[in-house]
């Protein structure tokens, strides 16, 4: 049995048939709805999106999409209208667990782009990747062919950091749009990558966009990975920032202190609601 068909028998058979699935739930963190699943779950949902031509982006969602959110309006209206706001840090797992969700499990970005690279490389899915500086996303696609052989890259791009002009945004659609992807995988970072999937999403025919920003770093091997122990412990912003500290650092100063100090105040209220409705 190929690595390939273990990781398609982790997900029902029926995922990328054509039955209906459940609404989501979600569960609101800070002002943010973040979808209440697993990385299962999330799977599922994004087969059937590519199985009915049916549009949707997804939002990879951490502490620093979430504070980004809470001062940037736009940006929490993209988040909350996305199809999937996966909970990809563990610190927003644990909000969810503590808010009444207790099935909520982290939905890596990583982990998520291996699991569907996986899976399309079994079921022919067409892959687009969007973002990254110069020839990230050749050398991402030429990593993932190679542990993937069957694996169908429909196209690569790498924008310049500057402002697109409109002909060079219209090239660009045009591009993606030609090349017929079933999935784009966007790596521009937040929020520079949830506004050009809210912005595309319409203008593209039929691809599910999927954010998730350093993932194209991590699996193209130019950055590495926070260890797992690092990752379950919440810990992985600590790690990032030791091997970005002049990039990172203003972020984390804020991001941290400001989501700690938030969330514990909306955990409190919550479980005080919670006795209070239980003693009416």
């Amino acid at each position: 049995m190929s690595a390939a068909d273990v990781v398609l028998g982790a997900v029902s058979a029926a995922a990328g048939s054509a039955r209906l699935v459940e609404a989501v739930d979600t569960v609101g963190i800070l002002g943010v709805r973040v979808s209440a699943v697993d990385m299962d779950r999330a799977v599922e949902c994004i087969e059937r999106w590519i199985a009915t031509g049916e549009r949707n982006y997804v939002c990879v969602t951490g502490a620093h999409g979430v504070i980004e959110s809470r001062n940037d309006a736009r940006l929490r209206e993209i988040h909350n209208a996305a199809g999937l706001a996966v909970p990809d840090g563990m610190p927003i797992v644990f909000m969810a667990n503590r808010l009444g969700h207790p099935n909520v499990r982290r939905v890596y970005g990583p982990d998520l782009m291996r699991r569907l690279t996986a899976i399309s490389a079994v079921r022919g899915y067409r892959q687009y990747y969007y973002g990254g500086g110069p020839g990230l996303a050749e050398r991402l696609a030429d990593t993932l062919r190679a542990r993937h052989p069957g694996l169908v890259v429909a196209g690569t791009l790498s924008p310049p950091f500057r402002s697109l002009t409109q002909s060079e945004d219209e090239a660009i659609v045009n591009e993606i749009r030609a090349a017929k992807p079933d999935i784009v995988w966007v790596g521009l970072s937040t929020p520079k990558q949830e506004y050009w999937m809210s912005r595309q999403l319409d203008r593209l025919d039929g691809p599910v966009l999927i954010g998730v920003g350093a993932a194209f770093d991590f699996l193209a091997g130019t950055k590495r990975q926070a260890p797992q122990w690092m990752q379950r412990a919440g810990l992985e912003w600590l790690y990032r920032l030791a091997s970005e500290p002049r990039r990172l650092w203003r972020r984390y100063a804020v991001v941290v202190p400001t989501f700690a100090s938030l969330g514990l105040l909306q955990i409190v209220g919550h479980k005080l609601r919670s006795l209070r409705d239980r003693a009416e």
